[in-house]
C-alpha cells in the first residue's frame, strides 16, 4: 500500500507540473501572437508617419504658403518700396 501512495504522489505531481506547463506555453503563444500583432501595427504606424511628415513638409513649403497667403489672406510679396530699414545704432542715440 505504501508503494501506490508514492506512486499517486508522483503521478499527481507530474500532472500538476505537466498542466503548469501546458498553461505556461499556451500563455507564450497568446504573448507571441500580440507581439507579432503589434510589430505589424508599428511597421505601419511608422509608414503613416513617413507620409504625415511628407505631406506636413509639402504644406508648409515656401511655394505653398505664399500661395496660400495671396489667395487666402490678400497679402503679397513686399517691393523694395514697401521696405523700411530702421538703423539701430539711430535709435539708441535717441533713447539716451
Amino acid at each position: 500500500m505504501r508503494g501506490r501512495h508514492y506512486l499517486i504522489l508522483w503521478l499527481a505531481l507530474f500532472l500538476g507540473v505537466a498542466a503548469a506547463v501546458v498553461t505556461r506555453q499556451t500563455a507564450s503563444l497568446a504573448t507571441a501572437a500580440r507581439i507579432r500583432q503589434l510589430g505589424t501595427q508599428r511597421e505601419e504606424l511608422l509608414a503613416r508617419r513617413g507620409d504625415v511628415e511628407r505631406r506636413v513638409r509639402a504644406a508648409t513649403s515656401r511655394e505653398v504658403l505664399q500661395r496660400v497667403a495671396q489667395e487666402r489672406l490678400g497679402l503679397r510679396i513686399a517691393t523694395d518700396s514697401d521696405l523700411v530699414l530702421l538703423d539701430p545704432a539711430a535709435r539708441a542715440g535717441d533713447a539716451r
